[in-house]
């Protein structure tokens, strides 16, 4: 455990002291402790910032559509992967379905560029056929459905897997008895395969509520040119901008601090929720 735990405390509990550059007027040559101290200007600027705000709103569409569209599907393929009875063909689907979960994001972008850019394969064949072609990688308007579309095309069989291990520990007998009762594929669904994995799913949305400030940074950098940042800005993007290419370090900071905060409040209070509900949630 030595290892995991030493890039815990080093990476993600030892660099929280980072956060205090929030509240200074951070210069590098000065240090983290010699900067000079600022107390709250940084985030008084922050809200009156027009365009942390719209990168606040671009975040929180793109993140509820996916919470809509994507989170039910490595469900939904889950449940369909589990029902086939060939044990080749389902190792087979699952392993052609894991498999865009390794392709770096750099290589998403441009396969959907060369499909769906202006000059790939859709207009391609569009303009063969003397129809009207459509730029559906530069238009702003189609930006974040197709942001959702790219993550279910690349993580929605990776989500697929710990759905399986939770459907791995239904009894088959409860299927069995329920289907002895008369009831049908879905009431079977509904009354034995749900309330089983019932409590993998609300931890699954918790810890997802919890990153829904998180959008997916590199994704969004590279079609955000192609866009412009009113379609594509979310607050990591704005943060890189302000920071590592504008060199407002604290500024950057204070919105990447009060990202981190509305995540553990959402966690705090969705796992409340559960508990409510029934259910353990991350933590008792």
């Amino acid at each position: 455990m030595m290892p995991g735990l030493a890039y815990f405390l080093v990476f993600q509990y030892g660099a929280l002291v980072g956060n205090v550059i929030a509240f200074k007027e951070y210069v590098p040559f000065d240090g983290l402790w010699d900067s000079p101290w600022i107390g709250l200007d940084n985030f008084q600027r922050m809200f009156e910032d027009t365009a942390f705000w719209d990168s606040v709103l671009n975040t929180l569409l793109i993140s509820v559509l996916q919470l809509v569209f994507f989170f039910p599907v490595p469900l939904a393929l889950a449940l369909l992967l589990h029902s086939l009875t060939w044990s080749t063909v389902r190792r087979f689907v699952q392993s052609v379905a894991y498999l865009p979960h390794f392709i770096s994001w750099v290589i998403v972008v441009a396969l959907f560029q060369q499909v769906l850019g202006d000059t790939g394969m859709l207009n391609s064949y569009l303009g063969d056929a003397g129809l009207h072609t459509v730029d559906i990688i530069g238009n702003p308007d189609a930006f974040k459905p197709l942001v959702v579309a790219q993550v279910i095309w690349k993580d929605a069989g990776w989500g697929t897997i710990i759905f399986l291990a939770a459907l791995s520990m239904v009894d088959d007998q409860l299927y069995e008895a329920a289907a002895i009762d008369g009831a049908g594929p879905w009431r079977r669904f509904w009354h034995v395969t749900l309330p089983t994995i019932r409590p993998v799913i609300i931890l699954l949305l918790i810890m997802r509520l919890g990153e829904i400030l998180s959008v997916g940074f590199e994704q969004m950098l590279l079609q955000r040119d192609a866009v412009g940042p009113e379609a594509a800005e979310v607050i990591d993007t704005f943060v890189y901008f302000q920071g590592i290419v504008g060199g407002d370090y604290g500024y950057a900071a204070a919105a990447g601090l009060f990202k981190g905060v509305i995540g553990a409040v959402l966690v705090y209070a969705a796992n409340k929720v559960a508990h409510r509900l029934g259910e353990q949630g991350v933590y008792k």
